[in-house]
């Protein structure tokens, strides 16, 4: 069973995803802004994390995403960024911090599970 992330400081969107999730045979775990998501992440080592880009608090979804990818336990995690910031160079701050994927939102439940079902299909 993959065991994924969620990193999303907006409750009503977390669960959200959460609900579209539980439909599948993941292990699901949830944290609220960039700081627990981090520690939550070197705990468990999820396969794959999705996060916010633009939380409060210490750390945005940048650089969670960077620090996952420069952790030598972690750096196999794949990391979705979700944002509803679209512009080039947003894509390419989240390619620079190494995400593996950039969704913008809204996105359907649909597309949130066929990015996640490629992601951890056995290569």
């Amino acid at each position: 069973m993959h065991k994924i992330l969620i990193v999303e400081d907006q409750p009503d969107i977390r669960t959200l995803v959460r609900v579209t999730l539980e439909f599948e045979d993941f292990e699901i775990h949830e944290a609220g802004d960039g700081v627990s998501g981090l520690k939550l992440a070197e705990a468990i080592r999820p396969d794959l994390v999705l996060l916010d880009v633009m939380m409060q608090g210490e750390l945005d979804g940048y650089q969670v995403c960077s620090r996952i990818k420069a952790n030598g336990a972690l750096h196999q995690t794949k990391v979705v960024l979700l944002t509803a910031r679209g512009q080039a160079s947003d894509r390419e701050m989240g390619r620079k911090a190494g995400c593996d994927q950039y969704m913008l939102k809204p996105f359907s439940p649909l597309e949130l599970i066929e990015t996640i079902d490629q992601l951890l299909a056995p290569a």
